[in-house]
């Protein structure tokens, strides 16, 4: 007897076989995958616990991902999310993803692996998701993906923009790459106006193809920042995603201060003068769209300086001091050697 769902294009056994995978993968943690509803339980200790939550995707980057290369995925869109509640000053605690494609094969698996392993590299617990197969909306091989997740803090702990003060330091921690932005212009440069696709090789990149540098997952900044917030060393933090330095370093800054900051102070991925280059694109324009090698910003106060970086380049150079908070006379945010 034919099922008239599978006749219909949708196959309900292989969402069964997709949650099984996720249980068999998580086995180590109590999970009610399956159920109707993730839950969580919120942990003692909390006096006065606010729950800080964000959703994303990873935009037009899984295009890139045509080629099979699907287990990184899962990583960016957990960074999206975790790297935006841990710039509020919380402990991301959990995350649920949703995948949508044409047909659910073996493609989910190696994403969820990816969203998996972010969770891993997060702290937080996957408590559920959906994956919906959605026959004439998607085609068999194209997907899309995205997550929510929630952290967790004290009240009296939460970042805010008034915790930011003149002559504060400002210390920036380097990116993996370009992480999940810009990714429509990427696409127009490099394999529109230039011949070049996932294998080619350039000069300007000499650790690996054009596909590498491109699908490099987001970095995830939970285990490096989370001591400094606990410590309470930290006074704001911008999360530089989409808009570049321009859109989110104001976020973090009162309406009455501006942040001056020396962009010849940190080491920059190859990737970002490929992109100048081949896109001849300006440098204010640059920073208008990406990390430009710096994925968050922190706001610090003078005295804490030498610890920060300290605790920050334990392991390896990664954090820098990049400028300071001053007050604004102009605009919320000087960049010095960019050139208009």
């Amino acid at each position: 007897m034919t099922n008239p769902y599978e006749d219909a294009g949708v196959n309900v056994e292989s969402g069964y076989k997709i949650s099984k995978f996720v249980k068999q993968k998580t086995a180590d943690k109590k999970s009610n995958i399956g159920s109707f509803g993730g839950m969580y339980e919120i942990p003692d200790g909390y006096k006065k616990p606010v729950l800080i939550s964000s959703n994303d995707g990873v935009g037009t980057k899984l295009l890139l991902t045509e080629n099979g290369k699907l287990d990184t995925i899962g990583i960016d869109c957990v960074a999206m999310c975790v790297n935006d509640i841990l710039a509020q000053g919380a402990k991301p605690v959990y995350f649920l993803d949703y995948i949508s494609t044409g047909k659910v094969d073996d493609k989910v698996e190696k994403i969820l692996t990816g969203v998996i392993e972010g969770c891993r590299q997060a702290g937080a617990d996957l408590i559920g998701g959906e994956t919906a197969e959605m026959p004439d909306v998607y085609s068999e091989t194209s997907y899309d993906i995205a997550g929510f997740s929630v952290g967790i803090c004290e009240k009296d702990n939460v970042l805010n923009k008034a915790n930011v003060k003149k002559d504060d330091v400002l210390i920036g921690i380097s990116s993996s790459g370009l992480h999940s932005n810009g990714y429509s212009l990427i696409r127009k440069i490099f394999f529109k106006d230039h011949d070049f696709n996932m294998d080619t090789k350039l000069s300007e990149l000499p650790n690996g193809s054009l596909g590498d540098y491109l699908l490099e997952p987001t970095k995830i900044y939970v285990k490096d920042v989370l001591p400094l917030l606990d410590d309470k060393k930290i006074h704001g933090i911008a999360h530089i995603t989409g808009g570049g330095f321009y859109e989110n370093i104001p976020r973090m800054l009162p309406n009455d201060l501006s942040a001056v900051i020396d962009t010849d102070s940190w080491v920059k991925n190859e990737i970002f003068m490929a992109v100048q280059k081949y896109g001849s694109i300006k440098s204010e324009d640059m920073y208008h769209v990406f990390n430009m090698g710096l994925g968050m910003v922190l706001a610090v106060d003078p005295k804490e300086e030498s610890h920060v970086l300290s605790e920050l380049n334990k392991s390896k150079l990664q954090a820098w001091n990049i400028g300071k908070v001053t007050n604004r006379v102009k605009n919320s945010i000087e960049l010095t050697g960019v050139d208009a």
